[in-house]
């Protein structure tokens, strides 16, 4: 049997995770986390085959999450499944640690063959992000966004996605202040001016 921690801020999410993972005999869902601060927690104090991981949760994200466990348990095995689609976060969780990338719109039908595929070994993308993150890698244009930290990312397309600075210090919980920062290091990286082109290009980009 193998042991399986869901991570989600969402209840309802869990709950529909539990019960296809549940439904299969070789799996059991042992823990579930709503926060990167629980999870971190339950695999220091327990032992898990596989960790179902969301991207966006209050505090430290899904990215954070996998670089700590990079350091203190770079064995465990991570499914990322996020609402985000595959062309903005499948490549950045590859590179972070993530074995394999889901969105949550297919989580019925093909998140026990993902899971099958990373316990046996693999990685489990869809053709298309596979194919995306290639074609990223011998891609010659100017991607202004790549440059960002994983954190600047998320903000990026939070801000891309019509929302506030203080909204999304709410749903990050953090301050106002570090989310205008964030907002005036990506302007410079980026070597733009105003909010209106960010969220332009977020557009342009298809980064929402």
């Amino acid at each position: 049997m193998k042991n399986i921690l869901i991570a989600d801020d969402h209840p309802i999410v869990r709950a529909g995770l539990k019960q296809i993972i549940n439904d299969e005999e070789n799996f059991t869902v042992t823990d579930e986390a709503s926060n990167g601060a629980e999870v971190i927690k339950l695999i220091n104090n327990n032992s898990y085959d596989l960790l179902v991981l969301d991207i966006s949760m209050p505090g430290e994200s899904g990215l954070d999450v996998l670089k700590q466990l990079q350091y203190s348990n770079p064995d465990l095995k991570v499914l990322i499944l996020s609402t985000y689609s595959e062309e903005i976060y499948a490549e950045r969780s590859i590179k972070a640690g993530a074995s394999g990338y889901l969105n949550k719109q297919y989580a019925t039908k093909s998140l026990i063959l993902a899971m099958n595929k990373i316990l046996k070994g693999g990685r489990y993308l869809s053709k298309a992000a596979a194919e995306n993150i290639a074609l990223n890698k011998t891609d010659k244009h100017n991607l202004l966004h790549k440059n960002l930290s994983d954190r600047e990312f998320q903000v990026l397309t939070l801000i891309g996605s019509g929302k506030t600075v203080s909204a999304i210090s709410t749903e990050l919980l953090l301050s106002v202040k570090t989310i205008s920062t964030y907002r005036r290091r990506i302007l410079e990286k980026m070597n733009l001016n105003t909010t209106a082109e960010l969220i332009k290009y977020t557009i342009d980009k298809k980064l929402v």
